[in-house]
C-alpha cells in the first residue's frame, strides 16, 4: 500500500468534477495534484477550503492507497474512487492533524478530498458515479 499525505495548497492544475447522488449531480472545482511533490504537501498547512472545492489525487494504475492528516487544519470527507469511476469507499469528517492511516479499502484510481459533512450534504454513496476526464476510466 502506497501512503501519502493529504494534499495542499500549490497544486498546478483545476478541473472540473462531478458527483451524481440519488439527490442529483453535484459540481466541484478541484485542485489536481500530479507531482509527487503536489501529493506529498497536499492540503497541508491550510486553514480553508472554499464550499464546493475539493482537491484530488490521481493513480493510474489504480493501487491501494493510505493517506493521513498530518499537518492538515481542515476536517474533511475523503471519497475513494474505483477504476470503474465509481465511489468505492467514504472516510468521513476525517481528524485533523492525525497521523493514522486512513485506507482505500482496495484499489482505487483516485482519491477525493472535500470539506467534511459534504458526502452526508449530498447523500454520496459507494457506488455513485464520478465524472472526472483524468481518471483512468473516464471517456
Amino acid at each position: 500500500m502506497t501512503v501519502h499525505p493529504v494534499m495542499s495548497a500549490g497544486a498546478a492544475d483545476t478541473g472540473t468534477l462531478v458527483l451524481k447522488t440519488d439527490s442529483g449531480d453535484h459540481t466541484y472545482t478541484v485542485e489536481v495534484a500530479t507531482t509527487p511533490g503536489e501529493q506529498a504537501k497536499g492540503l497541508m498547512f491550510r486553514r480553508s477550503l472554499p464550499p464546493s472545492h475539493g482537491m484530488i489525487f490521481l493513480y493510474d494504475p489504480p493501487r491501494k492507497i493510505g493517506m493521513w492528516m498530518r499537518n492538515t487544519y481542515i476536517p474533511l470527507d475523503m471519497v475513494f474512487i474505483d477504476a470503474d469511476n465509481r465511489v468505492h469507499r467514504i472516510a468521513a469528517h476525517t481528524e485533523p492533524f492525525s497521523t493514522d492511516i486512513i485506507p482505500s479499502g482496495g484499489a482505487v484510481a483516485a482519491v477525493l478530498e472535500l470539506n467534511a459533512g459534504q458526502a452526508d450534504q449530498i447523500g454520496l454513496k459507494p457506488g455513485d458515479e464520478v465524472v472526472y476526464p483524468g481518471l483512468a476510466g473516464a471517456p
